[in-house]
């Protein structure tokens, strides 16, 4: 309910709208995991990218960020930015350092993966990283190099979660990692942040999808998922 609270302050639930808090309470009473998780938050900040773009990037890394954090005992979260390279940042330099550049998305990928290797090992860690980009890569033969990474990446998580903040549908980037979907439909989710008022839609979305292929139930659930980690 906290959470539900805290994103109507921030504007991404109508004040009027009742229904996510009596799905969330409902959620809420049941016991709290003791488990631990990680969260890799990938985000593109080359030039291509508007400030509107990363506000709304920003906002969803929020929300999920908070929820992970309300679901587990301990989460760790890991912000990686990037433009034609990538590092690992702080989460103050990850929100409010301007960077520009050009645009390779592989980069951040592979520092996902070194970041995983060196301090994350599966047996001990829920995994999950989301990853905000305006759909731009600067070659199709990188694209590629893309899916090959998360075809590796995407089966040691418990969720992966593409965001394109691009006005317009059907990037390259896109159309790509549609094949990463089709190929892990029960992990891989992908959807399109437009405007502010597509963020709390594509959160709830992507948890009732989640929550379907974990339990098995066979229809979505309305407001939050009450997903429980696999260890």
């Amino acid at each position: 309910q906290k959470l539900v609270k805290l994103a109507k302050k921030k504007g991404l639930i109508p004040k009027w709208n009742e229904s996510a808090d009596m799905e969330y309470r409902r959620h809420e009473e049941r016991p709290k995991p003791l488990n631990q998780a990680v969260m890799f938050c990938l985000m593109d900040v080359s030039g291509s990218m508007s400030e509107d773009r990363k506000a709304n990037a920003k906002l969803f890394y929020w929300l999920l960020n908070n929820f992970l954090k309300r679901k587990y005992e301990k989460v760790d979260i890991v912000y990686i930015r990037h433009t034609q390279t990538a590092d690992e940042v702080d989460e103050e330099t990850f929100f409010h350092d301007r960077k520009t550049g050009g645009t390779v998305v592989s980069t951040a990928l592979e520092k996902m993966n070194e970041v995983l290797e060196a301090r994350y090992p599966l047996s001990d860690w829920n995994i999950y990283a989301a990853q905000a980009s305006d759909g731009d890569n600067w070659t199709n033969k990188d694209t590629q190099y893309c899916v090959e990474l998360l075809q590796g990446i995407v089966p040691k998580t418990q969720g992966y979660f593409y965001t394109e903040t691009k006005e317009q549908s059907g990037s390259d980037l896109w159309k790509d990692y549609e094949r990463v979907q089709e190929q892990f439909r029960d992990r891989f989710f992908m959807g399109h942040i437009r405007k502010k008022d597509d963020i709390w839609p594509i959160f709830r979305d992507f948890f009732s999808r989640h929550e379907t292929y974990e339990t098995g139930v066979s229809q979505s659930v309305s407001g939050y998922s009450s997903y429980s980690p696999s260890r």
